[in-house]
Parts: structure tokens; sequence; C-alpha cells
């Protein structure tokens, strides 16, 4: 609604005009309640009541629409569902290939669950009907590899624009990951440290949570060196400390979006500290 109490959010308004009463809608506002129907119906703005809450329907309805597709084309959103399409690739692509190897092998005895094997696959002139369509088949497999190559590129340029601390701090594919299974940047930056430390790992959780199973120590962040690479024992400690490193980076990424690199600092700090317990 707009700042005087005596307009509504229709004021200034043709009826013909869905972004105008869109705007309005989004930016207005109003000192105190009023009769915004009766004050609509004055202004000639709507016919009766019912006209005028049909009105405000179609503009709240066009403003929520307009809103939804800006989040879907902000560039977390993209990065969101790049990564998601890879994994999906890559998911895809291993099943296939392991589909390519077993039906190659009934004619090949050098057939291989490899990548290699697909693509020289692929390469040769079939020989008979079976063989076109394993070939074919071969061919699938070769282009949802090249797939996840572009989108792993992809990734890594965007990451570190979307969010450079996280993204220095993990690397672009695994901010990526962190930031689609958290459901965009601004749902990671809300996170608390444990949540970022699990996250990956709900099923996990859950078995915990329902009973009779340890507690996940990590999720998707165990692909990070500073938790692989500590010695098991260490392990949760590492993943901890990483964890919490994230979440302030993802924060400072949602919220200033400026880089900070003594984060990385402070984490290699960190992880030498851990590790250094099994040495000692």
């Amino acid at each position: 609604m707009s700042d005087h109490t005596d307009d509504g959010w229709f004021a200034g308004l043709d009826r013909g005009d869905p972004d105008g009463a869109r705007a309005a809608i989004e930016t207005g506002t109003a000192e105190e309640p009023a009769d915004w129907p009766a004050a609509a119906v004055a202004a000639g703005f709507a016919s009766d009541e019912s006209d005028y809450y049909t009105a405000l329907h179609e503009a709240s309805l066009r403003a929520t629409r307009e809103a939804v597709r800006e989040r879907e084309q902000a560039d977390d959103r993209q990065l969101l569902h790049s990564v998601r399409a890879l994994d999906d690739c890559a998911r895809m692509a291993n099943e296939l290939t392991e589909r390519v190897a077993e039906w190659a092998g009934t004619q090949d005895p050098e057939a291989d669950v490899d990548i290699g094997y697909v693509r020289e696959l692929a390469a040769r002139e079939p020989q008979t009907p079976a063989t076109e369509r394993v070939g074919s088949l071969a061919d699938r497999v070769t282009d949802l590899d090249d797939e996840q190559t572009r989108l792993r590129a992809y990734i890594e340029r965007t990451a570190p624009e979307v969010a450079p601390n996280l993204s220095a701090l993990a690397d672009p594919v695994l901010a990526a990951r962190l930031i689609g299974l958290a459901g965009g940047l601004e749902a990671l930056a809300k996170q608390p440290a444990g949540t970022v430390q699990v996250l990956g790992a709900e099923e996990a959780l859950f078995a915990h949570l329902q009973g009779g199973a340890d507690p996940p120590k990590h999720g998707v962040i165990y692909t990070h060196e500073a938790v692989h690479g500590t010695d098991p024992e260490h392990r949760g400690s590492a993943a901890r400390a990483l964890a919490g490193k994230l979440a302030i980076a993802a924060r400072i990424d949602h919220y200033s979006g400026d880089y900070r690199p003594e984060l990385a600092a402070d984490l290699e700090e960190r992880i030498e500290r851990i590790r250094a317990r099994g040495s000692s």
C-alpha cells in the first residue's frame, strides 16, 4: 500500500497494468489499517468489494509468480541446478557404463567397465545389429561424460562468483554441492555448523535418530582433504572444524559477499593442530 493512509495499493493504478499492480503490492506500505475495499470503490478502481478482492488476488498472484521466477534465476539457484545435473549425469553414466560393458562382453572378451573402453567402443564400426545398438548406447555414455566435463567447468567458473569464501575453503564443486543440499545460499547461511557438517548424510542421521545407529560424523564434507586426509581417530574433530568455517563462509558470502582469505588460513592452522594430536 502507499505511504498515505487515504490511499490504497491501487492508488493511481490502471486495472490493465498488471506490472504496476505487482510493484504496488511488493513495495507499498500504510501507517495504519483502513477500509481499503471501500476506498477502492470510492476511487473508481473497483466496482464493488468483490471486484476489489479479485484485483488484489490477481496482483498478489502476479507478484508471487515474479518473485519465484526471479529467485529461480538467481545465480545460486543456477549453481544448485547445475550441481544436481552433474550428479545425475555421473550416476547415469556409471550405470550405463556397466550396462555397456556387460552387453559388449557377450561380443568382445576384452570388454571393460571403463569410460575409456566405452569411448573406444563408440568409435568402432558396427558389424551386426547388436553391435550397432551397443555402439549407440556407448555414444550416449560418452555424451553424458562430456556433459559432466562441461557442467564441472561451469560450476568451477560460477561458484567462486556466487560464494567466494565457501569456494575457497572447500572447492567450487563441494561449495555448489553444499548450496544444493541446503536449497540455496541463503538457506545454507542460516544453517548451524552442526547441520552443515552432516549435509548429505541425512539417511544416516535419520537412522541414528530412530535408534540403533551411531550418529554420522560428516556428510559430503568428507570429500574435503581436511577430513578424509585426517586420521580416522581425529576425523570427527576435523569435520567439526571444517563445518564451522564453512558455516561462517556461507554467512559472509550471503550477507556481505566480500572475500576473506584469513578464513582459509585459520582453517589450515586448526587442521594442523588436530592432526598433530596423532603424532604427539
